[in-house]
Formats: C-alpha cells, sequence, structure tokens
C-alpha cells in the first residue's frame, strides 16, 4: 500500500511537472527524470524491482506503437538516408564509443557488457524533442526525420542488446552466425508484422464498444510484442510494422466515436508509462546507493559522466559527418556546372538540431531495468548496478543538459516552419469540401449547403427546447417529427457528405498529395462533424462505419 500511495502521489507531481515545462519550454521527461532521481535521495522510500522480462514489453510496446501508429510512410521515404543513417550509422558508432570507453575505464568489464551498455544508451528518445520542437514550429522535415528515427534505432539498438545480453549469460557469441541471425529476425518480424495487422483489421470493425476497443488495441499490442518475442523475433521491429500497416487501414474503418477517445487513452497510457519508468529507476537507484560506499560512488559518477559525453559526441559527430559529406557530394564542379542534387542533405543549421536531439528516454530505462537481477531463473548480469546507474545518468544528462538548451538553440539558429503541412492541411480540406458539394450537389438543386447547416442547427435548438420543456424526456410529438424528416432527408444527406469528404481524404493520403501530419488534423476535423452528425440525429452513422 505504501508504494501505491507513492507512485500515485507521484503521478500527481509528474502532472503538475508536464503544466511546469509546458511554460518554461522543457521536455516533461527532463522534469520527470529530475523527480525519479531526487526520489532515490528521499529517506524512507521503499526498494521495488521489476521483472526484467516485463519491463521492455510493459514500457516500450505501447509506447513504440503509439509513435509508429502516427508516422508518414510518404515522408519517411523521402528521408529514407538520413533515417536509416541515423538509426544504423549513428547506433553503432555509439555502440562503439560508448563500448571502448567503458572498457578503457572498467577494464574488468567483459566486451559482451560492454557492448549491451552502449546499446542501452544508443537510441534516442524522439518524444523529448518534439516536445520542445513542436511548441517552436521548426521545418517539419526535422519532425519527420527524429519521429522516424526513433522507430528505427530502438529496433537496431535492441537487436545489438540482445545478441550482448545472451552472449554475456551463455559465455560465448558466434560471430559467423550473428548476421545471419539478423536477416532471419528482420525478415521473420516484418512479416508477422504484416500478418498480425491484417488481423487486427478483421476483428477491429466488429466492435462497437469504446471500452472494450481499447482495450482489445491494448492488449492486441502486447500479444504482437509476445508473440514476436516468443518466436525469438524482434517484438519493436514487429510492433512498429504492424502499427504503420495497420494505421493504413484504420481511419478507415473505426468510426469517430471510438477512435477520438481511443486517441484520448492513448495520450494518457503513454504519459503514465513514462512517469512510471523514472518512478521504477529512481526506487532501485535507491537500492543501488544503499550498497555503494563512497570511493565506489564516486567511481560510478566517473563512468556514468564520461560515458554521458561520449554519448552525445557520438552522435554530434555522426550527423555532423554525414551532412558534410553530402554537401561535399553536391558541391559544384570545377568548371562551375552544378553538382548532383542531394535533397536529403541536411544545412548546417538542420544538422546542428538534429546532432542536438539526442536525448535518451524510455526505451533506455526500460532497456536496463530488463537485465537480469539473478535468482532461480539464472545468474545476474555482471555488472548490473553500474550498467543501470550510467543508463539513468545517461538519461538525465541528456534531458537536463540537451533538452534545456534546445529551445535557445532554435532561437539563434533561427529555424522556422516552411508551412509545408499547413499548405497540404489547406489544399485537404478544398478537396474534401469539393467532394462533399458533389456528393451531395443532387440532393440539393439550387441550394447551397449553408442551407443544410441552418437546419441543422434549427433541429438542435427545438430538441434543446423540447426538452426544457418536459424536464430532459422529450421524445415525442414536433422534436421526435422534426427528428424523423432529419434522419430521412437531412441526416442521409449529410452522411453522404461526410462519407465523401473521408474516401477523398484518405485518397489523398494514398497517392502522395498530403502526409500523415494534414491527414491527422484534417480526419480530427471530420471526426467532430461526424459526432456533431450523430448528436442532431442519434442512430445514424455515416456509411460505412460500424
Amino acid at each position: 500500500m505504501h508504494v501505491f500511495e507513492i507512485i500515485i502521489a507521484l503521478l500527481l507531481a509528474g502532472a503538475g511537472l508536464t503544466a511546469l515545462s509546458q511554460r518554461i519550454g522543457t521536455p516533461y521527461p527532463a522534469m520527470v527524470a529530475l523527480a525519479g532521481a531526487a526520489l532515490a535521495l528521499v529517506p524512507g522510500t521503499p526498494t521495488l524491482v521489476l521483472d526484467p522480462e516485463l519491463a521492455l514489453t510493459l514500457f516500450v510496446a505501447p509506447v513504440l506503437l503509439d509513435a509508429a501508429f502516427d508516422a508518414s510512410p510518404r515522408d519517411l521515404r523521402a528521408n529514407w538516408r538520413t533515417v536509416a543513417g541515423l538509426a544504423l550509422g549513428a547506433v553503432a558508432l555509439t555502440i562503439v564509443v560508448v563500448a571502448g570507453v567503458a572498457r578503457l575505464l572498467v577494464p574488468g568489464m567483459p566486451w559482451a557488457v560492454a557492448v549491451a551498455l552502449g546499446a542501452i544508451v544508443a537510441p534516442p528518445d524522439a518524444a523529448a524533442a518534439t516536445a520542445v520542437l513542436k511548441q517552436l514550429r521548426p521545418p517539419h522535415r526535422l519532425l519527420v526525420i527524429l519521429e522516424g528515427e526513433s522507430l528505427f534505432n530502438d529496433a537496431s539498438a535492441l537487436l545489438i542488446y540482445r545478441l550482448a545480453v545472451g552472449a554475456t549469460l551463455a559465455g560465448t557469441l558466434s560471430g559467423t552466425g550473428v548476421i545471419p541471425l539478423l536477416l532471419v529476425v528482420t525478415v521473420g518480424s516484418v512479416v508477422l508484422g504484416f500478418v498480425l495487422s491484417r488481423v487486427m483489421l478483421l476483428v477491429t470493425p466488429r466492435i462497437h464498444d469504446v471500452a472494450i476497443a481499447v482495450v482489445v488495441q491494448f492488449c492486441g499490442t502486447f500479444a504482437v510484442w509476445m508473440l514476436a518475442e516468443r518466436l525469438h523475433l524482434s517484438g519493436i521491429l514487429t510492433v512498429v510494422v504492424f502499427a504503420m500497416a495497420t494505421a493504413r487501414r484504420a481511419a478507415d474503418i473505426i468510426p469517430a466515436r471510438v477512435r477520438i477517445p481511443s486517441y484520448a487513452v492513448w495520450e494518457f497510457a503513454v504519459f503514465v508509462l513514462n512517469v512510471l519508468a523514472f518512478i521504477l529507476v529512481g526506487f532501485q537507484l535507491k537500492a543501488i546507493l544503499g550498497r555503494l560506499d563512497s570511493s565506489t560512488l564516486l567511481e560510478y559518477a566517473g563512468v556514468a559522466g564520461a560515458v554521458c559525453v561520449a554519448t552525445i559526441l557520438a552522435r554530434i559527430a555522426w550527423v555532423s559527418g554525414a551532412a558534410a559529406f553530402s554537401r561535399w557530394r553536391c558541391r559544384p564542379a570545377p568548371d562551375g556546372t552544378a553538382g548532383p542534387h542531394d535533397t536529403v542533405a541536411l544545412s548546417k543549421r538542420a544538422a546542428a538540431v538534429v546532432g542536438w536531439c539526442g536525448m535518451r528516454g524510455i526505451v533506455t530505462l526500460a532497456a536496463a531495468l530488463a537485465l537480469p537481477t539473478g535468482g532461480s531463473d539464472g545468474p545476474a548480469f555482471p555488472y548490473r548496478d553500474l550498467v543501470l546507474f550510467t543508463a539513468f545518468s545517461v538519461v538525465l544528462g541528456t534531458l537536463v543538459v540537451q533538452g534545456m538548451t534546445l529551445r535557445p538553440l532554435l532561437n539563434m539558429l533561427q529555424l522556422e516552419d516552411d508551412g509545408s503541412v499547413e499548405r497540404e492541411v489547406r489544399l485537404a480540406r478544398v478537396e474534401t469540401l469539393r467532394a462533399a458539394l458533389s456528393a451531395t450537389s443532387a440532393e440539393l438543386p439550387g441550394e447551397e449547403l449553408s442551407g443544410l447547416l441552418r437546419r441543422r442547427y434549427e433541429l438542435m435548438l427545438r430538441r434543446a427546447e423540447a426538452e426544457l420543456a418536459s424536464n430532459g424526456n422529450a421524445s415525442h410529438g414536433a422534436a421526435e417529427s422534426d427528428g424523423r424528416a432529419f434522419n430521412v432527408d437531412a441526416a442521409a444527406i449529410a452522411r453522404r457528405a461526410t462519407s465523401a469528404e473521408r474516401h477523398r481524404l484518405l485518397a489523398l493520403r494514398a497517392d502522395g498529395t498530403i502526409g500523415d501530419a494534414a491527414f491527422q488534423r484534417v480526419e480530427q476535423e471530420l471526426d467532430l462533424e461526424e459526432l456533431d452528425l450523430q448528436q442532431l440525429a442519434p442512430g445514424a452513422h455515416p456509411e460505412g462505419a460500424s
């Protein structure tokens, strides 16, 4: 009960810190990380150890699905080289540098443990960066790169993490079997993600209750992860593919009355999981600090500081080097003729921002918490206390140092929104309204759509007045007659218009005219329109909705 009370209090504190972070322009994970660190120093707080097998599933699966569901395949394809370079090259360089630093400072540490530490701290958390960036409205491409990187660097880093942990516990790892294993895991994870998305798309349209739909979504996410792990595939890659494949069809088969509340629940769940991850790390750090004397603590702090600096510098070196190479490749020829055009080359200012957006977050914490603690299931992971202490220090250091200086950096570099998403939103609104007008023009010869809207608001007023006069029990008489007239006439026309708008919006996304950022904004507007229609004519649903 004591632990539960502390968690509830800290969740409330997390909400307050999030509100404060929004006011001062700081990523909320930075504030929560400081709270988690403070928790480890508070006397009387309990120690709590999470089941290692539960850590990655609980914290990573839903957070990753939430991010992958909103990803834009069109924008990822346009920036695939930059995203792939960060997800593979930057991760690999970070692992090598961190492993080398760890071995230099702790000579007794096995290479497999050092590599596992590097893999734990390698993947940045895009949520921390985009929490600040979206407030400042930078070029949309920077958000695409950072969010796309976060989807795939987790998979690459944790594949290496699993290999390193396995090699540490088994004592050996066959080098000749690594590449075939990675290939099988990658292909198998992609295929499994696509297959499971089709299964989910068969089940989803048959669910009409919001609460049941949300439960199925959450349980389905964990089931996808656990099935992939049971088959010795990559849970992360499977969830990413599953989410992106499901998102292509979900907008067409999930009605607004389910989608809007489920999105709100997912946003709440992601926030709670982030806060809980830092709370649990705070509990475990307290136990670690209790086992350390002052000299060992200083040694741990030195290792953690060095690894944090190495992590930051490795990313900056990769991003700066890759961007400089792209610009060099596109330089004019000696005779003055233009060089090749590289549409994905980052400018110096953009590279500076991407290089500095290396804050670590929930994936790093979950991977550290997932290290075996020892017991009946097997031996404890060597240097587990040091690895966990270092991982949390890297998360805290990058969130505080980089997260709190990101806004001043952006202001100094003066990177501004290019307006691409706004243009696509305006285009989508025009196209969807044209589709609505075309769908209803035959029903309203010589009339404007404003006449239909006026009838809807008049009906709302008559219904409200009738309910007021009858103390909320109006269900007969003139109001019922008007409602029936609306259901037969205006509601049918409005349903047809809304359905046409939605199908046109889906077509715009499918052919690449708009990206998912613009799609989601206009989809939300159509969802609210759909819910408004259902309020006017209860029991009437848009065409094609369940």
